[in-house]
C-alpha cells in the first residue's frame, strides 16, 4: 500500500459561534488519484478543502503531509500551501495580479526562491496550461476558460503533490469542460494528486473512479463511484442523482447492481 501523500485523522472543525462544519473526518489521498468530492451546498465540503491547504486550523484531529505530522507553525503551513493548492470556483476571486505572468509567478516569489528558479517554474507553468502567448496580457479581460487555465498555472508553479478543485466545471462552455478534461488527464499522469468538488455527476462520472460523500459536516461514503451510485437512500440524503448514462443503462437492463459511468463503457457494455 502507497504512503498517501495528505492525510486528515479524526478531524472537526466549528466556525465561531456556529455547530461543526465537519466532524471527526478521516481521508487520505495518494499520488496520482482522482477524487470525486460529492454533496449539498453547506454539507462541509468547502470547509474539508480549506483545512486540507491549512486556511483553517482544525479544532481537533491531527494533518499529515508527507507521512509528517504539521502544526501551526509559519514553516508548517508554508509547507502544506505548497504542496497542497487550491483552485476555487471563482478565477476572479484568485486572480490579483495586473498580467498573467506576474499572477503565475506570485506564489514562487512569495516562497524566497531565486529569480532563475522563478522563472524556470512561471515558464513551465504557462507552457503546461497553454499560456505561453499570455505572459503580458491582463487577466480581466481572459475568457472563463483562459481564466480557470491561469489559476490552475498558479497552483502549479507551487510544484504541487495534490491540486483541490472546487466546481471546476462551473460557468465553462462544453468546449471549455473537455479541455479542462485534457488538462486534468495532464496533471494525473505526472503524478499530482486530484480531488474535485463538484454537482455534476455526469463529469465526476467521467473524472473519478473514487468518490466521497458529505452530508451534515460528515463523510457519510468513501469509495468507487459505482458504489455510491447503486445506493439510493444515500444519493438521496447527499441531494445526488445518478448519471445520465447510468440511468439511461438502467432503463435497458433493470435490475443490476452497477450500470456504466462513461460513453465508452455504455459502447461496450450494449
Amino acid at each position: 500500500m502507497k504512503e498517501p501523500i495528505l492525510q486528515l485523522e479524526h478531524v472537526s472543525y466549528a466556525y465561531p459561534d456556529g455547530p461543526l462544519a465537519v466532524e471527526d473526518l478521516s481521508f487520505s489521498i495518494e499520488r496520482g488519484e482522482r477524487v470525486a468530492v460529492l454533496g449539498r451546498n453547506g454539507a462541509g465540503k468547502s470547509t474539508f478543502f480549506l483545512l486540507c491547504n491549512g486556511i483553517l486550523e482544525p479544532a481537533a484531529g491531527t494533518i499529515r503531509c508527507g507521512g509528517r505530522v504539521l502544526g501551526r507553525s509559519r514553516r508548517d503551513l508554508t509547507e502544506l500551501r505548497r504542496r497542497v493548492g487550491i483552485v476555487f470556483q471563482e478565477a476572479e476571486n484568485q486572480i490579483l495580479a495586473v498580467t498573467v505572468e506576474g499572477e503565475v509567478s506570485f506564489g514562487p516569489m512569495n516562497l524566497g526562491l531565486p529569480a532563475e528558479e522563478v522563472s524556470r517554474r512561471t515558464g513551465d507553468a504557462l507552457k503546461r496550461m497553454g499560456l505561453e502567448e499570455y505572459g503580458d496580457r491582463s487577466p480581466q479581460f481572459l475568457s472563463g476558460g483562459e481564466k480557470k487555465r491561469v489559476t490552475i498555472a498558479d497552483i502549479l508553479a507551487m510544484e504541487p503533490d495534490v491540486i483541490l478543485l472546487d466546481e471546476p466545471t462551473a460557468s465553462l462552455d462544453p468546449e471549455n469542460v473537455a479541455r479542462l478534461e485534457e488538462t486534468l488527464d495532464q496533471l494525473t499522469a505526472v503524478g499530482i494528486a486530484l480531488a474535485v468538488s463538484t454537482h455534476d455527476v455526469d463529469f465526476a462520472a467521467r473524472f473519478a473512479g473514487r468518490g466521497v460523500v458529505f452530508s451534515r459536516g460528515k463523510l457519510v461514503a468513501d469509495g468507487p463511484l459505482t458504489s455510491i451510485f447503486s445506493r439510493p437512500a444515500l444519493l438521496a440524503e447527499a441531494g445526488l442523482r445518478k448519471p445520465w448514462i447510468w440511468q439511461a443503462a438502467e432503463q435497458l437492463r433493470p435490475g443490476r447492481e452497477e450500470y456504466p459511468m462513461t460513453m465508452e463503457e455504455f459502447a461496450r457494455w450494449q
